[in-house]
């Protein structure tokens, strides 16, 4: 049988509940977290792994970077088997009140990304699955954990010239913070009929340049660190509740 051409993988390969991530590095730390994880392929930017959580099967998947790339993953996942998704990736906050390694349960996503306006009109809304984010919301409520709920934005514009307008509009309007693949995901998973939600943990302060804030991510300060652990901790809860 022909695995899918970018994720190399077949249907069978993968469970029904996924957790998403942009890094490839990043599932092998999601992965300490399974039990009986076995990786299963590595090309380009998709790096997966299979285990389990609480006895049930779970499938950890990277997307890379952007809209594009995070479409292909999860379309090709879903031909595999994919049907419950939650991204756990990194954003930066667009509040003042928004911590380093603070949450984000992404209710909803601005459409500022390029990935999605090819499969739906702009005015088509990018809403997270509700079973999923109370599923996130419910976790991090009981082990008293700091998160946010709300929109967020997603973009393809990371060196853009005119970013701090940018975030000043959006901080004005309410929007939580930003990156650049839930609102994708959000849109393709709704006209996929699948379930998918996003938890972010914010790397960037408000009104602080984004680079330097992912420089810091990389070099993997503790509070951050911390952020993205729970991050999985919790969408792994919610998967499996």
């Amino acid at each position: 049988m022909t695995g899918q051409p970018h994720i190399l993988l077949q249907p069978g390969q993968v469970s029904e509940r996924v957790i998403l991530c942009g890094d490839p590095a990043r599932v092998t730390r999601i992965a300490s977290l399974l039990a009986d994880a076995k990786p299963l392929a590595s090309n380009r930017e998709f790096t997966s792994v299979n285990g389990q959580f609480q006895g049930l099967p779970i499938t950890v998947c990277s997307t890379g970077i952007g809209a594009p790339s995070a479409i292909i993953a999860l379309e090709e996942l879903i031909k595999c088997g994919g049907r419950q998704f939650i991204r756990v990736g990194s954003a930066g906050a667009l509040q003042p009140q928004i911590a380093l390694g603070d949450l984000i349960v992404a209710e909803a996503a601005v459409r500022d990304d390029g990935g999605s306006a090819s499969y739906a009109p702009v005015a088509y809304p990018a809403l997270a699955n509700r079973l999923l984010v109370n599923g996130l919301s419910d976790y991090l409520q009981q082990y008293l954990q700091r998160h946010h709920l709300g929109i967020v934005r997603s973009h393809d514009s990371f060196y853009t010239d005119q970013e701090l307008a940018i975030c000043r509009q959006w901080h004005q309007l309410g929007v939580l913070a930003a990156d650049m693949e839930t609102a994708a995901l959000f849109t393709v998973g709704r006209l996929r009929d699948v379930a998918v939600a996003s938890v972010l943990n914010n790397v960037v302060l408000y009104g602080e340049h984004a680079a330097d804030g992912i420089n810091d991510y990389v070099a993997a300060e503790t509070i951050m660190m911390q952020g993205e652990q729970l991050a999985a901790r919790a969408a792994l809860a919610a998967l499996c509740q």
